[in-house]
């Protein structure tokens, strides 16, 4: 594809090439994201993050990554704070805020929002999440950690063994993520959910039609065998009519130190985008794990950062130039970021 101007709205806009390219400036940002040196290359050059939705790691790593590039961010963090609530079209909130901006990032609940705003804007608009639908960014950087991590211990994506856990009906990270996955060859994925949040049919369709094995479980520790990676989502509350509704099923697959070590290989990786729902009653991934050293958790936030600078630096058209404006940065301390 043509990374210069683009919108970046889902993950089917990309061939395994232009994630290879990706991946590739992503690397290259590393010294800037770790505060090595510091580059002025989008100097003037304005983000609008519109969030309709709550986030916190999509948003705020939005905005670092940006300003890591020398520009500025300008943020919108409620409906009720915008013209929306007004009655606003989409159309006219996007001919504005493009106005005012060199690149936008919108997350909205409702499935096609962004895609309808892209259309009326003036810049290149990138899908920070809309609804239960697709997250382009968080399955860039997803994979990119797969990748990191897999290579760490002489793994290649192409045959690789991944377990997705939880609520994968309403995980728009696993959407994305499987539609990635599919890029690659001779996968084994296996589903691990209960049978009504089980992963859209038209994805396990696509998965196998592309040659990839795929099992479908609701028996998690059976699930977990046999694979490189696995990747936990939580319950999306917020999906379902009511919390009474979501209380069905919270708190069913959960992984502990004691079920990783009776089921899974001791290389697993252990994956999920964030935020685990910590609460007793749900505690999806267990905080016994936080400082097992395949925990990518937190590897996986900073690596968002790197793919974000990345999509930034492509579509703006500045991927080349990043390292004429950069400096060394005085204060930088060795081993600040281990």
């Amino acid at each position: 594809m043509d990374f210069r101007g683009a919108h970046i709205l889902s993950v089917e806009q990309f061939n395994r090439e232009d994630v290879e390219t990706v991946f590739s400036v992503a690397d290259s940002m590393e010294p800037y994201a770790h505060r090595k040196r510091m580059t002025k290359v989008l100097d003037g050059a304005i983000l609008g993050n519109m969030f309709f939705e709550p986030s916190t790691r999509t948003r705020v790593s939005f905005g670092c990554a940006f300003n890591l590039l020398g520009g500025d961010v300008r943020e919108t963090t409620d409906v009720k704070a915008s013209s929306i609530s007004k009655g606003e079209s989409l159309y006219d909130t996007a001919r504005v805020i493009s106005g005012y901006s060199d690149v936008i990032v919108m997350r909205h609940p409702h499935v096609g929002a962004v895609a309808e705003f892209a259309k009326a804007s003036r810049v290149p608009v990138i899908n920070g999440g809309d609804g239960p639908n697709e997250h382009p960014s968080q399955a860039l950087l997803d994979l990119y950690t797969i990748r990191k991590e897999l290579q760490s211990k002489q793994v290649e994506i192409d045959g690789m063994h991944i377990a997705m856990v939880g609520d994968l009906k309403h995980g728009r990270t696993v959407h994305s993520l499987s539609r990635l996955l599919k890029l690659y060859k001779k996968l084994k994925i296996t589903l691990i959910s209960p049978k009504e949040l089980a992963m859209p049919e038209e994805i396990v369709s696509d998965l196998r039609s592309g040659g990839h094995e795929v099992i479908e479980t609701e028996d998690m520790e059976e699930g977990l065998h046999d694979n490189d990676t696995v990747y936990l989502t939580r319950i999306q509350e917020e999906r379902f009519t009511s919390k009474l509704e979501a209380d069905i099923y919270r708190g069913r697959f959960r992984l502990n130190q004691a079920i990783y070590t009776r089921n899974c290989q001791p290389n697993t990786v252990i994956m999920h985008p964030l935020p685990r729902d910590s609460r007793a009653d749900a505690n999806e991934l267990d905080n016994d794990l936080n400082q097992h050293p395949n925990l990518a958790i937190f590897r996986q936030t900073d690596n968002g950062v790197l793919v974000r600078m990345a999509l930034f630096a492509l579509i703006l058209d500045v991927a080349d130039k990043v390292d004429e404006t950069s400096t060394e940065v005085g204060w930088y301390t060795e081993g600040r970021f281990d």
